[in-house]
C-alpha cells in the first residue's frame, strides 16, 4: 500500500510534536537571515506580548511559528535589540533586517541591514557564544542550529522592477547576479560552520498586493510575467543549491518552496480559512507596509485571520500559520 506524501507530513509533524513535548528542542538554537523578519522597530504590532516587535506582520511570524514547532519555549530576539544578551543568545538569534536581498544595494536604498552586514554580525554573534561557552560546546551549536535565509523578493518588486539602473539586466541575468551573493553567502556561513541551511524560495511575487498595485494597470489580479521570473529564480535557486550540496560535505541544505503554499493560499483561499487573497488587510489593503499599519491604521481590516495578507509585502498571522505547517513537512531532512 502506498502512504501519501501529505499523510507522511502528518505522521511526520505528530512525531516532532511528541517530541518536544517530552524534552528539550529539537535542535539546539534557531538562527534567521534575510528579509523582513525583524527589525529595530517601536511600531506597535498584535503580537503575543502586546509590545512593539519590530515583526511586518499582526503577529506571528512564520519563523515564531516554526520555533514553536522546534520546541523553543521563546523566539530568536533580534540581534541588534536589547532582548539579545548573554544566555538568551545561546537558543538562537535573528538578524533578518526588512527589505534587504541578496543583492546588497537593495538593503541600501531602503537603510535596511545587507546581508553582508548581517553575515559580520553573525561572526561578532560566534564569538560571543563562544566567550560564554567555550568553543567546543559552542561549535556543536553552530552546526547543530538550524539557520533560516530568507531573501529575494525585496531584490525584485522594491528594486530590480522600479530600478531603471538595473533594467540593462534581463530578469533572467539579474537572477544569475542574486544567485552569486547566495551561492557565496552559503559558502560562509559553510566557512563558520554551520552545517544545517534552510532558504525560502521566492513567493509568487505577480500576487502579492504591492505588486498588483504597482504593475497591475488598475486589474486586481495576479500579474503572470513578474510570477514568472518568480519561478525561474526558484529553479535557479534548486539547482544551486544541489551545487552547493555536493561541495561542501556535511551540509545538509533545503530549499523551502512558498511559492505554491503561498499560490494555493491565493487562488482557493476558503480552502485554509481565507476570504480575502487578493487585498491585504492595512491601510488601503493594497499598498501599505506595516511600518504605517496598526488596528488604528485607516482602513485596516477588523479580522485579519480571514485575510492572506496583512500588508502589501507580507503574510497575515494566520497565512503565515499555514506557511509554518509547510515549512515544518519540507525541513525534515535538518532536524533528523
Amino acid at each position: 500500500m502506498e502512504i501519501s506524501s501529505t499523510l507522511l507530513g502528518s505522521l511526520s509533524i505528530l512525531v516532532l510534536v511528541f517530541t518536544v513535548a517530552h524534552g528539550d528542542p529539537l535542535v539546539p538554537a534557531l538562527i534567521i537571515f534575510g528579509d523582513s523578519g525583524k527589525l529595530r522597530s517601536l511600531w506597535k504590532r498584535d503580537f503575543v506580548t502586546h509590545r512593539p516587535t519590530g515583526r511586518f506582520s499582526n503577529g506571528k511570524l512564520a519563523t515564531d511559528f516554526t520555533a514553536e514547532y522546534l520546541g523553543f519555549t521563546s523566539y530568536p530576539p533580534a540581534y541588534l535589540s536589547q532582548e539579545a544578551e548573554g544566555v538568551n543568545t545561546l537558543t538562537g538569534v535573528n538578524f533578518a533586517s526588512a527589505a534587504s536581498g541578496y543583492y546588497d544595494n537593495t538593503a541600501r536604498l531602503y537603510g535596511a541591514i545587507s546581508l553582508t552586514r548581517q553575515l559580520n554580525n553573525c561572526r561578532e554573534y560566534e564569538n560571543e557564544v563562544v566567550s560564554m561557552v567555550g568553543r567546543a560546546k559552542a561549535n556543536a551549536i553552530f552546526s547543530g542550529a538550524v539557520h533560516l535565509l530568507s531573501a529575494g523578493t525585496s531584490d525584485f518588486i522594491q528594486n530590480y522592477y522600479i530600478n531603471p539602473l538595473l533594467r540593462v539586466y534581463s530578469p533572467d541575468q539579474f537572477s544569475d547576479i542574486l544567485m552569486i551573493s547566495y551561492s557565496t553567502f552559503i559558502q560562509n556561513l559553510y566557512g563558520l560552520g554551520v552545517r544545517r541551511i534552510g532558504v525560502i524560495s521566492l513567493p509568487p511575487t505577480g500576487c502579492l498586493p504591492a505588486a498588483i498595485t504597482l504593475f497591475g494597470l488598475g486589474r486586481i489580479q495576479c500579474i503572470p510575467r513578474l510570477n514568472q521570473d518568480a519561478i525561474s529564480f526558484n529553479n535557479k535557486l534548486n539547482n544551486t543549491s544541489q551545487i552547493l550540496k555536493s561541495r561542501l560535505p556535511g551540509l545538509k541544505l533545503v530549499v523551502f518552496d512558498i511559492f505554491q503554499p503561498v499560490l494555493d493560499m491565493i487562488t482557493n483561499p476558503g480552502d485554509n480559512g481565507f476570504f480575502e487573497s487578493r487585498r491585504a488587510c492595512c491601510g488601503t489593503g493594497r499598498l501599505e507596509t506595516s511600518m504605517f499599519c496598526n488596528s488604528r491604521s485607516v482602513g485596516t481590516c477588523t479580522n485579519a485571520t480571514g485575510y492572506v495578507f496583512w500588508d502589501g509585502f507580507h503574510p497575515s498571522e494566520a497565512a503565515n500559520k499555514v506557511l509554518a505547517g509547510n515549512l515544518l513537512q519540507q525541513g525534515f531532512d535538518l532536524i533528523s
